[in-house]
Order: C-alpha cells, then structure tokens, then sequence
C-alpha cells in the first residue's frame, strides 16, 4: 500500500492547498474532516498527520478538536494555524486570544538552526495565540505578534506554525511540507504520474472486470484523459461518446474527434443532440436548473446510446477534486456547498450506470501530467477547461440559440487573440479565458445610429489548482483589441468590460 499523508481539515479555505502542496513534493495524502472516523483515516496508511487551519476559536462550543486516536497514534504531527492551537490544547497548553490579530503578511524570526532558516516572510490569518506551550515543547521561532510562531516536540515529531506555509504568499512554505513529509514522516516520494497511471489502471480493472464500459466525453482536458486511462486499463471494452449538445466552443466536435479517433484510437460514437438540448433550456434562466437540465440530458442520451452498444454497466467521467469539493461531497469534507456541477451533483437519482472516476482525487496540474504521461499531445493536454454544461453557464439568461451562437463567435475571437498574443497554452500567463454573454443591455452608438444591445464579459483568470485564482494583467492594448473585434464582428454586444475578481470571492465560471 502506498504511503501517505493524512490531512485533517478543521474547515479552512486552504485545506485543499495543503494537500495539492503536499502532492507537489510527489507525497500521497488524502483530506479527511476532522472528525472522520478512525477506521476511515487509517485506511489509508498513513505515517503522519497534518492539522489545517480553521475559522473558530478552540474553546469555543463544539469546536473542532484533534480526535484521541491520532495522539496515540505515535506518529509525528504537524499543526498548521488552528490546528497548532487544537494540538496545544489537547495537550494541555494554553490558546487565548490576541489583543492584536495577525491577518496578512509577517516577518519570521527564527529562534534556533532549522528548516524555518529558509522563510522569512509568512502569511499569517489568525486571531488566537499560543500563550504556553504542552509540556515537551520549545519554540522554534516568532513574529511580532506571536511569541511562540513555531514550536516542536523533538522526541514525539509534534509541530505546529502559527502560519500558512501551503500557500503562495509564504515562500518556500513548500520546504516546510517536504521536510516534514519527507524527513521526518520518512514518507518516499513515490506519488508520480506514473504511479497514478499504474495505480488506476489496476483499479479501474478491478471495479469493470470484463464488462464494457462508455465514456462520456465533453472536448476539455479532464473527460479525455479520463478516457484514455481507461482505455489504457481495457481497451476495446471501452466506448466513448461525444454528444454534441450546440453548447459547445467553435469547432469543438471536429477538435475533440481527432483526438480521440485520431490520436488514441478510440471507438468514438458523435450524437448531435444541439436541438434536444436547447429545446430542453427554453426558458429557463436559473443556473443550478440550467445544470441540473443539461445534466440529465446528457445521462439519458448515454443510456439511449447504451442500448445500441451492449447495455454497458459503467459510465466513465472526468470529475476531478475540485468538482467534488465544490459539489460539497459529504463522504469527503463539510464545505458550503457553492454550486452543483453536472458530472458530481446534478446526476438523476435513477441513473442506470455505475460511475467510473478515476481522476475523482487529482488536481488539476496532475490531470494534465498524467495526460502527458499517457502521450495524449500538448496542445489537448494544455486546452483551457471547459464546463460539463458548456456554454450555459456562460450565456447568463436564456439560452437561445441566437445568443448561444452570439456567445461562441465572440469567445472564439477572444480564444484567437490570446492565443496569438502567446497568453494561452503550456507556458502561457493565463489558464482559462473565456466570454461571458450578460442578459444586460446597453445604449450604444453605432455608424451615427442608437444601438440598444447586450454586453460581453472577458473573464481570464491564472491559477495553478483552479481551488483558488487571480484575474489576469492583460496588456491594456490586448484587451482593447479583444474589445473592438467583438463589438464590431459579433451582431447584438455593443459593450465589453473586463472581469477583476479573484476566486475566492468569487468562483472561475460566473454561474
């Protein structure tokens, strides 16, 4: 059984980010609530734990708190902001709170010769202190406002920091995670695209068997290597089917046949489906109805296509963590739900498949590894992602055809520009951009005559785990070409405005 980390999430928005930090020093874990049960936890094999940060204060009422099992565990412990505090108070230290919090940037001091030594700057996010320490412990370093920043018990391997190392705002926090998993886990790092290839494999087999087995393919990234890993675990047993639902980017049902066709030799079966589809969201403006409409679309055209293939058994898709984290999964964390996605929670109950997913725990950098990996060609392995529900929840409104075909024209003139600006692809600044059609309208003039249309939104983000993201500094000139191609080539926007919100607070897709 391979080695791992197990990662106890007390409900921080960068829980997830430990973990995908954790993957990067090619380290396995898995994200577990806090509270999961030790059976559960356990199962996973792991020679450590890692406790993440949290939003509440250890003594409030029913605060979160490190379970008996993993102090007794004799394994070593890292506590990371809440969860140095959780560790100091199961340990009979003391937290109180600070006349001062520390949110943001601060300077780290540290106290003696350790792996601290390489960090200076810290991101902070607290409102509690450690105001003694468990017996056993020293301090390893402070901050301005935390005298005890960093502490260990060197016989046990407990640790905590009072910062954030997972993310990008400390550097070299990632140091941190490896030394611990690493060195002091003694954890080899053995979590590669080619182990994940190898483990799938073995497990995608295990669950099919001889059965044959459909794939759901959409054109993005994480549906196709989701279809060749089976393909690579059963080969002919496997079917994909390509639904063209007119949802879709410009010339996607060509890019997405060559590929599969082509490129993997895949039995692909087209449907086109675009009028059942629209027909289907006529009227309809509600997103998580837009959705969950699109969503049971797509199943009951696999089920029909089914039929006519030998009645597979099991349905392959490309969910991948952050979907399940989104969709608010309850087996593997307690987040808010934010939004359903059609291939995680907008699935009807009576489904006739039983569901393949064997990129249900990968990040996103890992899925394109693992594509590449796998040999699938750069320019498919680097595509932007594109939503399940396609260009609905990007047409915000109705979904007519004559806005749907509005929307395409203008996103593909966007895709055109950057593309040729070298801001898209392996190696390029921006990780998705795509047109947002509002059902806004807005006073234009044009050719010395009044317009009255609707505006177009530019939404190009940069993120390395689509968990969280920054909007992209496009040169202003790039923009302004992007804006003044869309208005004068797409028939009904006569506005464009440019998206500046990160994710969080806001989520990638608008809807």
């Amino acid at each position: 059984m391979t080695e791992s980390i197990a990662i106890l999430d007390f409900g921080s928005q960068y829980a997830q980010i430990i973990a995908r930090r954790v993957r990067e020093v090619n380290v396995y874990c898995e994200l577990f609530p806090w509270d999961a049960p030790q059976e559960k936890i356990l199962a996973i094999n792991p020679k450590g734990f890692i406790l993440s940060g949290g939003p509440k204060s250890v003594y409030e009422v029913n605060a979160p708190y490190v379970q008996k099992f993993i102090l007794e565990s004799g394994l070593p412990i890292l506590g990371i902001c809440y969860g140095m505090q959780a560790l100091t108070h199961a340990l009979g230290g003391e937290v109180s709170p600070s006349s001062e919090r520390e949110y943001g940037s601060a300077i780290l001091e540290p106290l003696m010769p350790s792996i601290l030594s390489v960090l200076s700057k810290v991101w902070m996010s607290h409102g509690d202190k450690i105001t003694k320490m468990p017996d056993g412990f020293i301090a390893l370093a402070k901050s301005g406002n935390s005298p005890f920043a960093a502490m260990g018990d060197m016989q046990r391997k407990y640790f905590g920091v009072q910062f954030h190392p997972e993310v990008h705002h400390t550097p070299n926090g990632i140091e941190l995670l490896k030394h611990f998993a690493i060195d002091i886990c003694n954890v080899k790092p053995e979590w590669t695209p080619l182990s994940i290839i190898e483990s799938s494999v073995k497990q995608i087999r295990e669950q099919v068997g001889k059965e044959r087995v459909l794939a759901a393919v959409s054109g993005g990234v994480d549906s196709t290597v989701a279809a060749a890993l089976v393909h690579k675990a059963i080969g002919d047993q496997l079917v994909t089917v390509f639904v063209d639902t007119g949802l879709l980017r410009h010339k996607e049902g060509e890019q997405v046949a060559a590929a599969l066709r082509g490129g993997l030799g895949v039995e692909l079966i087209t449907v086109e489906a675009s009028a059942d589809f629209l027909g289907a969201l006529k009227g309809v403006t509600d997103p998580e109805q837009k959705r969950k409409i699109v969503g049971e679309k797509f199943i009951r055209i696999f089920e029909r296509e089914a039929k006519n293939v030998g009645k597979p058994k099991f349905l392959v898709q490309g969910t991948i963590y952050p979907d399940v984290v989104e969709s608010s999964a309850p087996d593997r964390n307690k987040a808010e739900k934010i939004k359903t996605h059609h291939n995680v929670g907008g699935l009807p109950e009576d489904m006739q498949f039983e569901l393949v997913e064997p990129l249900r725990y990968l990040f996103k950098d890992e899925v394109r590894l693992v594509g590449e990996a796998l040999g699938l060609s750069e320019s498919l392995v680097w595509r932007q992602p594109f939503p399940g529900p396609g260009l609905t929840v990007r047409c915000l409104g109705e979904c007519t055809p004559e806005r749907v075909s509005r929307l395409r024209v203008a996103d593909f003139i966007l895709q055109e520009e950057l593309s040729i600006a070298g801001v898209l692809g392996k190696g390029g600044s921006a990780s998705q951009a795509f047109v947002v059609l509002l059902p806004v309208k807005s006073v234009g003039v044009m050719g010395d005559q009044r317009t009255y249309q609707e505006a177009a939104a530019i939404r190009v983000v940069t993120t390395e785990d689509f968990m969280t993201a920054d909007w992209a500094r496009l040169p202003h000139e790039l923009l302004a070409k992007v804006s003044s191609r869309i208005v004068n080539e797409v028939d009904g926007i006569n506005r464009v405005v440019y998206d500046i919100t990160s994710k969080p607070p806001a989520t990638i897709e608008w809807e």
